[in-house]
Formats: structure tokens, C-alpha cells, sequence
């Protein structure tokens, strides 16, 4: 299923639009990945255990946004939007949540 940021895919026509859909994940960041995170970002570089866990949560969250198009007869979803936050959860640490938003649509090859 294509999937795009912009309101209108080139070259093609959309002959019916289904409405909006969405999909979200929420993943936790465990306290082995937050503490070498933290020393990570004490002496400077990347976070590969937060990129992964970022990563894993943005596909999760077009997965379930496309599987939501499918079900409504949508080849396409148009204006995608992805949003992250983290939510913090007390003193176990924080959680990742990314959403994914756009409109389902059906296009055609004209």
C-alpha cells in the first residue's frame, strides 16, 4: 500500500476517499537500555537501544495505520503524520509512543 506525507499523489487520481486512520504503539524503554542510554549520552554519541526502540515503534504504528486503510478498501493513505512522545510512567522510567495519522484513500493509475 503506498503510503505518502502529501495531500495528493502525482500522476494519479483519487476516485474515493475513505476517511481518516491512524494507528499508535507504545513501547517501554527497559532499565538496562535507560542506564547505558544515560551513560551514552554523558559521554556524548548515538543511542542505538532508543533508535531501535524508536524504529520498532514507528513501524508498528504505519503497520496498524495500514492495516486499518486495508480493512476500509484503501490502496493509499495520503497526509501521513507521525507524532512521538514519551510518557513518563512514575519512577519505572518512560515509555515511547508514536502515532500514526492519514487519510485512506483509493487512487487510480490516471
Amino acid at each position: 500500500m503506498l503510503m505518502v506525507t502529501t495531500p495528493i499523489v502525482e500522476g494519479k487520481k483519487i476516485t474515493k476517499y475513505l476517511g481518516i486512520v491512524s494507528g499508535e504503539a507504545i513501547l517501554g524503554a527497559n532499565i538496562f537500555k535507560d542506564f547505558f542510554a544515560g551513560i551514552r549520552d554523558i559521554v556524548g554519541g548515538r543511542s542505538a537501544a532508543y533508535e531501535n526502540e524508536l524504529r520498532q515503534a514507528k513501524q508498528l504504528a504505519l503497520q496498524e495505520m495500514q492495516d486499518q486503510a486495508a480493512s476500509l478498501g484503501a490502496n493509499a493513505v495520503i497526509g501521513v503524520d507521525l507524532d512521538y512522545e514519551t510518557i513518563g510512567i512514575g519512577q519505572t522510567g518512560n515509555m515511547l509512543m508514536v502515532s500514526a495519522n492519514g487519510t485512506a484513500v483509493v487512487i487510480s493509475g490516471e
